[in-house]
């Protein structure tokens, strides 16, 4: 089992160290905005913006 999640880190080539970075930046991102969108300080934000993606009145 080990054998089968062991990365060789010397035979990875740049394509394979950019793609591992950006996906790596992309999670890291992700939790950021994950947090501070469902943070209970920033609720009175967002809480006025929640229709927008449903509101056809502006168009």
């Amino acid at each position: 089992m080990n054998s089968m999640f062991s990365t060789d880190w010397a035979a990875m080539t740049t394509q394979d160290w950019i793609g591992t970075i950006m996906t790596v930046v992309a999670f890291l991102l992700m939790v950021g905005l994950y947090v501070y969108v469902l943070h209970p300080k920033n609720r009175g934000k967002f809480e006025g913006k929640k229709n927008i993606p449903i509101d056809d009145e502006k168009f």
